[in-house]
């Protein structure tokens, strides 16, 4: 592995990372758009906590990345925020095909949809924590903190979302682990580079 690079005071193109950023602020937008109607549906469950805890973690990284992109001097886009609420609205009705009602699988949908989001939101925060280290304007501090919260926003909708697969169709929702320990216990010398990251975090 190569050493990390000395800081240099800037990032490299600039007017590319404007856009990445202001594409996952677009993103955070739908995320919260998601989590807010995800609310209204599981009102007085046991899920409607954990949502809500979730919603103020989204709008807390909202205002975070948007404060990165002012620190760098970027605009930000609202308009692509605005897009993605559009498209995020538009699709209700695709997710499990149904245009007016929920269907028993809409729950599974929603949860696969959020948890695949927070891993894509994770990456953005992980793309940013590699560009502090050359840009001193990019707090590297709220980024690590971001990426570990990321990791257990994404655990808990993982869980959830087992759960939840479970419910609709029947089986075990701890299947999935057990087949990974069975592929970690093989023996073959699997690639191990994921736990190197996360130590490096």
């Amino acid at each position: 592995m190569s050493e990390n690079p000395a800081p240099s005071g800037g990032v490299t193109h600039p007017e590319l990372l404007a856009v990445y950023v202001n594409d996952h602020l677009a993103a955070a937008a739908g995320g919260i758009e998601l989590v807010s109607r995800m609310i209204g549906v599981h009102r007085g469950t046991e899920l409607e906590q954990p949502l809500r805890q979730l919603l103020d973690e989204l709008r807390e990284e909202k205002t975070a990345i948007t404060g990165i992109a002012q620190a760098l001097g970027f605009p930000v886009r609202h308009y692509k925020q605005v897009a993605t609420w559009v498209a995020e609205k538009a699709s209700r009705g695709k997710l499990n095909g149904h245009l007016l009602t929920r269907s028993p699988s809409s729950d599974l949908v929603e949860f696969e949809f959020l948890a695949s989001a927070v891993r894509g939101k994770r990456s953005g925060f992980e793309t940013l924590r590699i560009a502090a280290t050359v840009d001193s304007r990019i707090d590297a501090d709220l980024l690590d903190r971001l990426i570990r919260q990321a990791n257990r926003q994404h655990d808990w909708a993982t869980e959830v979302r087992r759960d939840v697969a479970a419910r609709v169709f029947g089986g075990d929702p701890d299947a999935p682990d057990s087949a990974a320990d069975h592929g970690n216990g093989d023996g073959g010398g699997g690639d191990d580079s994921g736990a190197e990251s996360a130590d490096q975090t």
